[in-house]
């Protein structure tokens, strides 16, 4: 029996998703969780073979709620379901040990498919998606340009990112600094805006 933990902060579709994929012999829905650090908590308590991930959620997105299961259960597969497809996002998901990533007008049984292959270590990514992501190209930014940037995109003060960040308010101006630079902006907020629709924050 695969274990199944079911993440989205839409009730009504993580719902309608449970019941449907509990028809299936194989599977079992062992926890259900509305927002990031929720589907965190019960995968630590519940120990899930596979955790289905809405990529946008409150508190974590599916891609962060998956970088914290690789590392803490390292058994467990995410899959990402979205609605959301940028490049980047996948890009992103992949580089943090997503398995699957996949789009939400798939079917609970072309999902329960996935499931399964993703549990047995394989890998399933919406081919739209991956060729999608094969001509957008990658992020000209560093893993801390991002990090940083993502910090700024919701208009913190410099002060509140360089704390939340662990850095130097004069660290994070450098880094806002050359983010806005490699991406041609006119400031950090423009910066953020760009990287994320291209899906790269």
């Amino acid at each position: 029996m695969i274990r199944v933990l079911l993440a989205d902060d839409e009730h009504l579709i993580r719902g309608a998703l449970a019941a449907l994929l509990s028809f299936e012999e194989d599977l079992t829905i062992v926890a259900e969780a509305a927002t990031g650090p929720e589907a965190v908590a019960m995968a630590l308590h519940q120990a899930p073979d596979v955790a289905v991930l809405d990529l946008q959620m409150p508190g974590k997105d599916g891609i962060e709620v998956a970088r914290e299961l690789s590392r803490a259960l390292p058994d467990c597969r995410s899959l990402i379901v979205t609605s959301h497809g940028l490049p980047g996002h996948l890009k992103r998901a992949l580089s943090h040990g997503v398995r699957g990533f996949v789009a939400k007008t798939t079917s609970a049984e072309q999902l329960a498919t996935i499931i399964r292959t993703v549990h047995l270590g394989g890998r399933h990514i919406d081919p739209d998606l991956a060729s999608d992501a094969i001509s957008a190209g990658d992020s000209p930014l560093t893993p801390r340009e991002t990090d940083v940037l993502a910090l700024a995109a919701d208009g913190a003060p410099i002060e509140e990112i360089a704390d939340r960040a662990a850095l130097a308010p004069g660290t994070v101006r450098n880094y806002l600094s050359a983010a806005t630079t490699k991406l041609g902006a006119e400031n950090r907020h423009a910066a953020a805006h760009l990287a994320r629709r291209r899906g790269w924050i």
